[in-house]
């Protein structure tokens, strides 16, 4: 498909109604109000438009956050049309967004994703190399649209330290030796099952693997019990590396019916600007 696809700014109340349509099609739900997504692209938000010839196929939509001292980019939303998915679209507006948040003077940009979802985990770890040690629990609460309905909505919370040597030199660690503390198994109807040993967790090794299911929405329409096992599991697991320093740094694919979430310690990536001392 030749898609002269092009990539710019959305400012206007015209872009704005663009974006509302669009959200319909990737989304079947009401979308934000254009007086709200106007108001935040005027007041250091960034609302960014992938384009097929005149039609709008891709947009971010990000929103000035600040805690504690520190500003960020809270990037909300992310949606590619259905026709256009898979194609790179997602990194070409994350590129940009990079960018153009980098001269308006931001170091870091947040969002939040299912991590039971692993295309989106590939390309938030392992493509633009960001990270993320933050579990938050039934993050939207009840959700009914059809990615979301029936479970609790958990998310990780990305950090994307936009200017560090983790990002611009597309770090990773080397010479890991990523434990397995699982086993996987089949349930009935052929979906990956796994089984968690927090012993060997406790064992504090340089790295480790945790599987997530490659196709997590089929299994939600056959089996919804074991979706919402496999929510409950790599809840606990997760929370559990969190607490004793670990991040999500990268996924790793594989040719089987799940990915592989890898972890090392916080304390050993560089997530400063080159030669500015140690990580955050």
């Amino acid at each position: 498909m030749d898609l002269n696809l092009s990539i710019r700014l959305l400012e206007t109340n015209d872009d704005m109604r663009l974006i509302q349509i669009l959200e319909g099609e990737v989304w079947g739900m009401a979308p934000i109000p254009t007086h709200q997504t106007y108001t935040a692209s005027k007041n250091g938000g960034l609302l960014i438009g992938a384009f097929a010839g005149d039609k709008l196929v891709g947009f971010s939509y990000g929103f000035p956050g600040f805690m504690k001292g520190k500003s960020y980019l809270c990037s909300h939303m992310l949606g590619i049309h259905p026709d256009y998915q898979q194609m790179g679209i997602g990194k070409l507006l994350k590129d940009k967004q990079r960018t153009l948040a980098q001269e308006m003077g931001y170091d870091l940009i947040t969002w939040t994703f299912d991590p039971l979802e692993s295309r989106n985990a590939y390309l938030n770890v392992s493509k633009l190399y960001a990270i993320c040690d933050i579990y938050l629990e039934n993050c939207y609460g009840e959700m009914t649209d059809g990615l979301n309905k029936g479970l609790p909505t958990d998310r990780l919370q990305i950090e994307w330290w936009i200017l560090s040597d983790r990002v611009e030199s597309k770090w990773m660690p080397k010479d890991v030796d990523y434990k397995q503390p699982f086993e996987l198994s089949k349930s009935a109807k052929g979906h990956p099952m796994i089984s968690i040993d927090f012993g060997a967790i406790l064992e504090n090794n340089n790295g480790y693997e945790i599987p997530v299911p490659t196709y997590f929405q089929l299994i939600k329409k056959n089996e919804p019990e074991l979706a919402l096992q496999w929510r409950m599991k790599v809840r606990e697991v997760f929370q559990a590396l969190f607490v004793m320093g670990y991040v999500v740094v990268g996924l790793r694919k594989s040719d089987e019916d799940v990915q592989y979430y890898q972890f090392v310690k916080r304390s050993t990536i560089p997530l400063n600007r080159r030669n500015e001392g140690e990580s955050q």
